[in-house]
């Protein structure tokens, strides 16, 4: 485990995630009290590949949840196995067995863990799992208030069998796009980082990581059009994986530089609604090229 904030941007680096000295802080921060890490910003600026990135870095799994509306206990805690419950009734009948008493089918061997409570088991002395819980602002509401003991005791109450706690303190991740506010009581248990667009430096060592083989003409060129048009009132901006996904489309056709034509074929990977495309076509084009 990195023993600075220096050493860890520079552990973080040597993984391809160029985080600055404010997000590198926080992440040290996050490992070290320990405490869960709450990440807001736009989408595709880097927030989920943080936790990927700490997870790659200390050689511990990486347990994903990706939220979604109407999610809930089962699918993100841990659900009963009641075809192994019945199984298990049947074989009592079979033997003469079967009694009133159901203790016997809320045991451990009946329970199907799902990502919150495999983070906690996977959590051991030597090395702490890390947990994504990704877009948080997609859940309701309501899955908040169950993520409260998690991150505040790093246990979950399971009714039948009692508290399950980690041995250690996974790192926990949470992020948002923030369609949504997330509530305070959840904000309160966590540190908090916003994630923003990365500058222009950042950009280009990012690309260079991910996609080296091209031309650092082409580069150069790909990352000041994106950070130009990010300035433009689009519905959504694009993001670094679109920017490398951009490059590596211009550099399979054999581009060397930015032209109109290229652009104008080329630019449904860089932005994915419609409204965008035509906003950015015609004397709106020519001035980004231009600049």
């Amino acid at each position: 485990m990195p023993t600075s904030v220096e050493a860890l941007q520079e552990a973080l680096a040597g993984v391809s995630y160029f985080a600055e000295q404010d997000l590198s802080t926080a992440v040290f921060l996050a490992l070290r009290l320990p405490k869960p890490l709450f990440l807001e910003g736009e989408p595709g600026v880097g927030k989920t590949a943080v936790a990927q990135a700490v997870a790659s870095l200390i050689g511990s799994p990486l347990i994903r949840l990706q939220c979604y509306e109407g999610l809930d206990i089962s699918s993100a805690a841990y659900e009963w196995n009641y075809s192994r419950q019945l199984l298990h009734i049947r074989r009592l009948e079979a033997e003469g067995k079967a009694t009133a008493d159901t203790s016997d089918l809320y045991t451990r061997e009946h329970l199907m863990p799902r990502a919150l409570l495999r983070a906690l088991e996977a959590s051991t002395q030597e090395r702490p799992a890390v947990l994504l819980i990704d877009e948080l602002d997609r859940a309701d509401e309501e899955f908040e208030a169950f993520l409260l003991e998690l991150l505040s005791e790093y246990q979950l109450t399971v009714p039948e069998l009692g508290t399950v706690s980690a041995e250690r303190p996974p790192f926990v991740v949470l992020t948002s796009n923030r369609t949504r506010e997330v509530h305070d009581a959840l904000r309160r248990r966590c540190l908090y980082h916003w994630v923003d667009f990365p500058s222009p430096e950042k950009e280009r060592r990012i690309l260079k990581a991910k996609a080296p083989g091209i031309e650092s003409r082409l580069a150069e060129e790909v990352v000041s059009f994106v950070q130009k048009l990010r300035d433009d009132d689009l519905y959504k901006k694009p993001g670094v994986a679109e920017t490398v996904d951009w490059a590596l489309a211009l550099d399979a056709l054999n581009q060397t530089r930015l032209t109109p034509d290229n652009v104008s074929r080329t630019l449904g990977a860089l932005l994915k609604f419609q409204d965008d495309l035509s906003r950015v076509q015609g004397d709106r084009l020519d001035r980004l090229l231009s600049a």
